[in-house]
């Protein structure tokens, strides 16, 4: 349901258009798509301010083309497809011609938010190495979509520590900081100590095998030294892309 048909419920309740157990009727009704293999909580969007993105990884192409169609179809905002493998990409880019697709990421961007309204705010997205670009740009784009302002910084990795002194100050300028970083994850508590900007920390799996494909960097994050820094999962950048949104938009009230 979008918000739009809750104003028109709400009008046609206030100009008697409608009775109350009219109005309660059309509210009761399940928010939910079934397409047979998918059940879409289409209510989202009123909720959170966007719909349910498309986790695309073990998905066919045409399933995922099937609930981006319904998705752009009953609901408002941006419509996200994560982990999306090549040949739905493809099949997403066919039927939306002006869809945006970033391979690196494995992400795509059906409908977006960006350009629309006035930035929720600035989101600095750290790397610590060009390893971690993709979980990092998934995140940014993420960012991007759902309505913030992205300030890019890479390769600012803990061995060479002056490299992320040298752009503090956008560390300062920043509403939300994603740290994005594998090995031990140290970069998480350096970036949690010098900004006052809420952290969120995302472990990536890069690293030689003691790093346990992102293990070790994710036990290294929440037992980080600096108070506060907030942990996605492992290459969870969608997860730490919306947890920012969240934050901007509850600041921004």
């Amino acid at each position: 349901m979008r918000p739009e048909e809750v104003r028109v419920l709400l009008d046609g309740l206030r100009n008697a258009e409608i009775t109350v157990e009219e109005a309660l009727r059309a509210l009761q009704r399940v928010p939910v798509e079934d397409l047979g293999f998918a059940n879409l909580d289409t209510h989202r969007s009123l909720r959170q301010g966007f719909p349910e993105a498309i986790y695309s990884e073990s998905k066919t192409a045409d399933q995922v083309v099937a609930i981006a169609l319904r998705l752009l179809d009953k609901t408002t905002g941006p419509v996200l497809a994560t982990r999306v493998p090549p040949d739905t990409a493809a099949a997403l880019l066919a039927a939306w011609p002006d869809a945006a697709h970033n391979p690196e990421s494995r992400l795509v961007v059906l409908r977006s938010d960006a350009g629309k309204a006035a930035p929720l705010g600035l989101v600095a997205t750290v790397t610590a190495g060009t390893s971690d670009l993709p979980v990092a740009e998934e995140a940014a784009l993420t960012c991007e979509a759902l309505g913030a302002k992205i300030d890019r910084i890479t390769d600012v990795g803990v061995a060479g520590v002056h490299r992320v002194l040298a752009v503090q100050d956008h560390l300062h300028d920043a509403d939300a900081v994603i740290v994005v970083a594998g090995m031990e994850g140290a970069l998480a508590s350096l970036v949690g100590g010098i900004t006052a900007a809420p952290v969120i920390a995302v472990p990536t799996s890069v690293g030689y095998g003691s790093s346990f494909e992102g293990l070790a960097a994710l036990l290294g994050m929440l037992n980080s030294c600096a108070a506060g820094v907030t942990v996605a999962n492992i290459d969870n950048g969608f997860g730490a892309g919306v947890a920012a949104i969240r934050m901007l938009r509850r600041s921004a009230r």
